[in-house]
């Protein structure tokens, strides 16, 4: 388990459509959460300043674009992040993609590689005629992440465990975390794979990705300091 701090394992997801409402989200969460995820929907819409913003602060961030091109863009595209104070990238893609984003990240960015969303699962293995356990195709691009020297992976909750035994430096980033009064409170969610915190970092996450369980929530800030508790018990005390 890596030393982290507290405020530092909820990565809020900042899925807004406007750099306006995602600052002022910041704004709200400042302090009690200091790690923040941009994906496509608000990189799109607020480009680096609202990057600039979040890491201007002293916070964290992770760029969630999932690469996924050719090599040599993926190289290109890494390499527009580097001297921006990101923290983590996300890539999606075979070896010679991994590759070349890991070539390009420099000294300070951490490229984390997406194993399977979350949103799929074994119904959507067999449309795709696949066989097996989606628990293991997860498996099999972990270690191949790990060998192509990925710092870390992006899994459900549900893989946790396995994945968290591979090296004690891999990096295990989960999605689909959601509140354990009640796993299903999401209407309309697009989340398959889902756990509560608290089963995430039990079973060896690093980080939870957390967004409308905060942001829909009646009291966000109460509801970060409920997600903070069950993560800290998880820890056992520690760090």
């Amino acid at each position: 388990m890596h030393d982290i701090p507290l405020n530092e394992r909820i990565i809020f997801a900042l899925d807004f459509s406007t750099p306006q409402e995602a600052r002022a989200w910041v704004d709200r969460l400042d302090g009690q959460v200091r790690f923040f995820k941009v994906g496509l929907q608000l990189f799109l819409a607020g480009w680096w300043p609202i990057i600039d913003y979040i890491t201007d602060r002293g916070n964290k961030v992770m760029v969630d674009l999932k690469f996924f091109d050719i090599p040599e863009t993926v190289a290109l595209a890494v390499a527009q992040l580097r001297d921006r104070h990101v923290t983590f990238a996300t890539v999606h893609g075979n070896d010679p993609i991994i590759r070349a984003a890991v070539a390009s990240r420099g000294d300070d960015l951490k490229i984390l590689a997406v194993t399977v969303l979350t949103s799929f699962d074994e119904t959507d293995m067999r449309a795709m005629g696949m066989q097996g356990r989606v628990e293991d195709l997860v498996l099999m691009r972990a270690r191949k992440a790990l060998d192509l020297h990925c710092d870390g992976v992006v899994a459900s909750a549900r893989e946790a465990r396995v994945l968290s035994g591979l090296d004690r430096n891999f990096i295990v980033v989960t999605p689909g975390i959601r509140p354990g009064a009640n796993i299903d409170v999401i209407q309309n969610d697009d989340q398959k794979r889902v756990a509560t915190a608290r089963a995430a970092i039990s079973d060896g996450a690093d980080y939870v990705v957390i967004g409308r369980p905060i942001s829909r929530a009646p009291d966000p800030l109460a509801a970060v300091a409920e997600i903070q508790r069950e993560i800290g018990e998880a820890l056992g005390g520690r760090p």
